[in-house]
C-alpha cells in the first residue's frame, strides 16, 4: 500500500539536492584524486565528492529515519516507490525442456532470460576491468552463488534452479563477461594486477617475509568479503527500502561503486605491492568506500532486523564453518609454520626426496 504522509521529519528534499550540488562544485578544485590522476583527475575528485555526497546526504540521513520516512523519502524522487514488492522466486520448477506448457517447450528457460541476464554480463565485464585478475573474480562468482544458496531463506529471489545458478549465471553470464572484460584489458593494454603473487613469501628474513606475506593473505581475504558485502547489501536494501530490481537507483548505485571501486582497487592493489605503511592514510577511495559499506550494512541492521535473523540452514553454516576452518589452517601451514617443518609431513618429504636420489 503506497505511503500517505502528511508530516515527516525529513525535511526539504530542494535543499539537500541544492547541498548536494554545491558540494561537489566545490570538490572539484580542493579534494584530493589518491591514486588515479593525469588530466581528468578533476572527474575523480567529482566522483569521490559523489561518494561522499552519498554516505553523508543520504545514507546516514537514512540510517536515522524509521523505516517508513526512509521508504517515503525515496519518493522524492519518484513516486511510484513506497510500494512493497512482491516476492519472487526463481525455484519453481526447474524442468528445462517442458513440452505441455502452452508457452514453448523451453518457456521456464526463458523466463529467466530478462534483463537480469544482460546485467549480469555487463556487471561482471565491469568488474573484469576493474579487478583484472581471473583467480580473484572467478572466487568471488563461486563465492557469491553459495551465498545465494545459503541466504535463499532471507531473501527468496535468490532462489534459483541448479542450472540457473551454476549454467546460466556462473558459466554463461559471469563466465563471457570476465572473458570478454579480459580481452578488453588486453586490448587497452591496462595494467594487470596478479593478487596471488602479493602473498608470496618475499626473499627476506624468514620470520618477516612470513608476516608481510600473511598481511598480504589476509588482506586479499578481507578484500574477498568486503566485495561480497557490497553485492549483499544492494539485495539487502532494495529489499527492506521496496526499490524494485531495475530501478535506477539500483544502477547508480552500481555505477558509483564501479568508478569508486576502480580507483579504490587499484589503492589497495599499489599499497599491498610496496609495502609502505606510510601510504595507508592517502587511499582515500578505499576508506569511502569501506564507509559507504559500513553504513549500508548498519541500515541493513537496522531496518531489516527481522530477515537477517531469519535462521540460515545448518547444512550451509556446516559448510561454511567448515570451509574457514580448512582456509584458516591451509594460511596456517604456510604462512606461519611451514608444511615441509611439520614433524610428519617434513619426514615424509625428506623421504620421498631419499628415494628420488636413490632410483
Amino acid at each position: 500500500m503506497p505511503l500517505t504522509m502528511l508530516t515527516t521529519s525529513i525535511g526539504s528534499p530542494s535543499a539537500t539536492i541544492a547541498l548536494a550540488v554545491v558540494f561537489l562544485v566545490v570538490s572539484v578544485c580542493v579534494l584530493y584524486h589518491g591514486a588515479v590522476s593525469g588530466v581528468v583527475s578533476a572527474m575523480w575528485r567529482v566522483v569521490l565528492a559523489l561518494l561522499i555526497v552519498y554516505i553523508g546526504l543520504l545514507l546516514v540521513f537514512i540510517l536515522f529515519q524509521t523505516p517508513d520516512d526512509a521508504r517515503y523519502f525515496l519518493t522524492f524522487y519518484d513516486s511510484s516507490l513506497g510500494v512493497s514488492l512482491p516476492e519472487r522466486t526463481y525455484a519453481e520448477d526447474c524442468r528445462i525442456y517442458t513440452p505441455d506448457h502452452p508457452d514453448g517447450m523451453f518457456a521456464h528457460f526463458m523466463d529467466k532470460m530478462d534483463i537480469f541476464v544482460t546485467s549480469h554480463l555487463v556487471g561482471w565485464f565491469a568488474k573484469a576491468l576493474i579487478v583484472r585478475d581471473v583467480w580473484l573474480l572467478n572466487i568471488v562468482s563461486i563465492a557469491f552463488e553459495l551465498l545465494e544458496y545459503t541466504l535463499e531463506c532471507q531473501l527468496p529471489n535468490f532462489g534459483e534452479c541448479w542450472w540457473d545458478h551454476w549454467i546460466l549465471d556462473f558459466a554463461v553470464c559471469n563466465g563471457l563477461g570476465i572473458y570478454f572484460g579480459m580481452l578488453a584489458c588486453r586490448y587497452f593494454n591496462l595494467e594487470r594486477y596478479h593478487w596471488r603473487e602479493l602473498y608470496k613469501i618475499p626473499n627476506l628474513k624468514k620470520s618477516l617475509g612470513h608476516t608481510i606475506s600473511f598481511f598480504k593473505f589476509f588482506s586479499v581475504v578481507m578484500l574477498i568479503i568486503i566485495w561480497l558485502l557490497q553485492e549483499l547489501n544492494g539485495f539487502y536494501l532494495k529489499t527492506i527500502l521496496w526499490i524494485p530490481p531495475n530501478h535506477s537507483i539500483n544502477i547508480m548505485r552500481q555505477c558509483l561503486y564501479a568508478f569508486c571501486g576502480a580507483a579504490a582497487i587499484k589503492e589497495i592493489y599499489h599499497f599491498l605491492q610496496s609495502n609502505k605503511t606510510s601510504s595507508i592514510g592517502s587511499n582515500h577511495f578505499s576508506w569511502l568506500v569501506f564507509t559507504a559499506l559500513i553504513v549500508e550494512t548498519l541500515i541493513v541492521i537496522k531496518f531489516g532486523w527481522e530477515i537477517i535473523t531469519i535462521p540460515i540452514p545448518k547444512a550451509a553454516v556446516i559448510g561454511w564453518s567448515a570451509f574457514f576452518v580448512c582456509l584458516s589452517i591451509w594460511a596456517f601451514w604456510k604462512f606461519t609454520y611451514p608444511l615441509k617443518e611439520w614433524p610428519i609431513i617434513g619426514h615424509m618429504l625428506q623421504s620421498s626426496k631419499n628415494n628420488k636420489k636413490k632410483d
